[in-house]
């Protein structure tokens, strides 16, 4: 009999639980839901964002001039370095990984790795010399072309102060917090590897859309044995969320999913394989605006994955800022060797101020702004080691002054 209303009870708790969460994707039809993710510097992946950045800054602090296409891999406690990278710099890669560990927290096997005692494999070449040729060799720096081909896209909204949306904002936001509180000793027992989920309710109003309320909080945070799942739900609770989320979003019917899985102990590359390049949506906006699918670690500025992406937030923000549209999405494409790009597109959603539409806002940017790869590296200040900093929590609607795509130009506009 106990065994039986045991196996009742936990089977009305479990349908009970699915039925709220049924119930809670039941919305207006003026709203909608949107979920954005992080992951903190101690997930596979960034670990390996981190190393390559890190190889890439090491190079540019001795030679500015660097040409850096640097990959990483890593599982268990065995890494890899692999690329092609042409420089005057003097680098010890092993030693860039093992800092690199360091740094991030991976210092007892346990915790998924361990800096000292670390398998590292290096596997190094240099920039062929075709794509020298055609991209740099003999060339002014204004005259420089792109790196290679492809679409780069930069996104803005009013959504928050950094003109950034709101459910990334806060999914990376909370993973920063995770780190802060690991690295001070607040939360003692959380290990490096962690990811957040943010899932935000939005109104509609004609193609205006205004965020109303956080609908769903996930987080699943490596952690010590040490530490109980109540113990853990509590302290992240209040420690983390309550923190970082404004209270006017959070309200009876939010929603929290603490470590949903239970127990994770088991995290970093032991847990998972992690490589460069594979938290695209994560480095930029959430899921908003759209990707063009480059990613941005151990790449030099003369790869327009990176600069051309980031010369595209600059844009978006500063078309937001200048309030000539609510939100934009900006898609500039190159091809490889070309300094002019082959297109650049804006697409406000609607949202252009009165008197203004896209084609008008396409104009104002073209009047504004060079976009050869080498004005961006040289107005953006992409030859200098700025770029581990970048590697967790966001490439954008970060505030430090080295970051100079997040201060939106002052745009020169024909009054109509």
């Amino acid at each position: 009999k106990k065994i039986c209303i045991k196996v009742s009870l936990f089977k009305y708790l479990v349908c009970d639980k699915h039925k709220k969460m049924k119930s809670a994707l039941q919305l207006d039809k003026d709203r909608f839901l949107f979920t954005s993710e992080s992951v903190t510097n101690g997930h596979p992946d960034k670990i390996c964002d981190y190393i390559s950045d890190s190889v890439l800054d090491a190079c540019l602090t001795q030679d500015p001039d660097s040409k850096v296409a640097c990959e990483s891999a890593c599982k268990n406690n065995m890494f890899m370095v692999f690329g092609e990278i042409t420089t005057n710099a003097q680098v010890n890669y092993e030693q860039i990984v093992r800092s690199s560990l360091k740094e991030i927290g991976y210092d007892n096997i346990e915790k998924g790795a361990d800096f000292k005692n670390a398998t590292i494999l290096v596997n190094v070449d240099t920039q062929a010399q075709e794509i020298a040729d055609a991209v740099h060799t003999n060339k002014k720096e204004e005259d420089i072309g792109a790196g290679d081909q492809g679409l780069m896209i930069g996104y803005a909204c009013d959504e928050t102060p950094q003109l950034m949306p709101l459910s990334h904002e806060l999914a990376l936001r909370l993973c920063q917090k995770l780190y802060e509180l690991r690295n001070n000793g607040t939360l003692s027992w959380l290990r490096p590897d962690a990811k957040t989920q943010v899932t935000v309710e939005y109104k509609t109003d004609g193609k205006l859309i205004t965020p109303v309320r956080v609908h769903t909080v996930l987080i699943s945070a490596q952690h010590s044995p040490s530490v109980t799942q109540e113990e853990i739900a509590s302290q992240l609770k209040e420690h983390v969320i309550k923190q970082v989320i404004p209270s006017k979003f959070l309200d009876e019917k939010t929603l929290y999913y603490i470590n949903p899985s239970g127990s994770f102990t088991v995290g970093g590359p032991t847990g998972d394989a992690g490589l460069t390049g594979r938290k695209i949506i994560v480095d930029t906006y959430g899921g908003w605006g759209g990707h063009g699918g480059g990613a941005f670690s151990g790449k030099d500025p003369t790869k327009v994955d990176r600069s051309a992406a980031y010369a595209a937030r600059w844009v978006a923000k500063s078309l937001v800022n200048a309030k000539l549209c609510k939100r934009c999405m900006v898609q500039i494409a190159y091809g490889i060797g070309l300094a002019e790009p082959i297109s650049i597109h804006v697409d406000s959603y609607g949202t252009a101020s009165e008197g203004y539409d896209d084609s008008d806002l396409s104009k104002i940017v073209m009047e504004n702004f060079n976009l050869k790869p080498g004005n961006i590296i040289k107005e953006l200040g992409l030859k200098k080691p700025i770029y581990k900093k970048l590697s967790a929590f966001g490439h954008f609607g970060r505030e430090e002054n080295d970051f100079l795509w997040e201060q939106p130009k002052n745009l020169k506009i024909e009054k109509k």
